[in-house]
């Protein structure tokens, strides 16, 4: 490997017997860019450059953590997310394309004001500040995953109030317009079925949710909401599509009316927004 032509070769014979060659080709591509700044086009016509050792041995490097299918975002620590770029370690959820389409669904209502409840990466508070003139806050129970989020808000010079907090020994959030959660809700028996580079590298406590009470968050986010969402205020999930009509009947419970399931690119319910009367 001691051209930029090589790399890409390198990464289909290392890794063809483990993974899809279309996936490899994608990692090969954002490692060049990411340790180079090659575009794919870059990689043609300055295939001949040669490679320094130091950088031959990260593309090594990259390929080792690959092959033990940890997830190239966490490798070269960075992820896409809404149009910008963000930090991601182990602390953090990687940001996912479903997400993207709820923050989609909540940019076409007006709002002054929004709370993300779980904010991980900050990824839904910072795509809102970014796209808005809104006043953005954002609370998480760990400490890791806001420090992490706090470096995102900088980087893509957004100003947002950043709170750490469990929402389990709290009775009042602030008033707001919007309220929106992306809470854990795959289920502790779902872990078998899921694959290792989730399962072994992201943070199960964003991730997964006791079977007994699988709307455990949904429940207690619901219940502030009540108090925090101004007159006609609205609440945003993403969900289990196997518990949207679970939701839907907790929140009509709540008062909350005009109540919509949305489903995502593959036709699935994995967003419900309430109105809180």
């Amino acid at each position: 490997m001691e051209k930029v032509g090589n790399i890409l070769t390198y990464f289909k014979t290392a890794l063809a017997n483990q993974f899809d060659e279309q996936e490899i080709y994608s990692w090969a591509y954002l490692s060049i860019n990411h340790i180079l700044g090659f575009s794919k086009s870059d990689c043609i016509l300055r295939r001949n450059e040669p490679l320094t050792e130091e950088t031959q041995n990260q593309f090594l490097q990259i390929v080792e953590e690959l092959k033990s299918e940890k997830p190239i975002q966490y490798i070269l620590r960075v992820a896409d997310f809404y149009g910008l770029t963000l930090k991601v370690n182990e602390n953090v959820l990687i940001p996912r394309p479903e997400t993207e389409e709820l923050v989609h669904w909540i940019l076409q209502n007006k709002f002054a004001s929004a709370l993300d409840i779980g904010t991980g990466s900050g990824c839904i508070a910072i795509s809102l500040a970014k796209n808005t003139a809104a006043s953005i806050s954002a609370i998480d129970v760990s400490n890791k995953a806001l420090k992490v989020a706090e470096e995102n808000a900088k980087s893509n010079g957004v100003v947002i109030n950043f709170f750490q907090k469990n929402i389990f020994k709290t009775t009042s959030l602030e008033k707001v317009d919007i309220i929106v959660s992306n809470p854990p809700y795959v289920l502790d028996e779902e872990k078998s079925q899921m694959q290792k580079n989730v399962v072994a590298f992201e943070p199960h406590l964003a991730l997964f949710v006791s079977n007994n009470n699988p709307l455990f968050f949904y429940e207690k986010i619901g219940q502030l909401a009540t108090k925090s969402l101004n007159c006609s205020g609205k609440l945003f999930f993403e969900i289990n599509e196997q518990y949207a009509q679970e939701i839907t009947t907790l929140l009509t419970d709540f008062g909350f009316v005009n109540i919509e399931l949305k489903k995502d690119i593959n036709d699935k319910d994995r967003m419900i927004k309430a109105v809180w009367k």
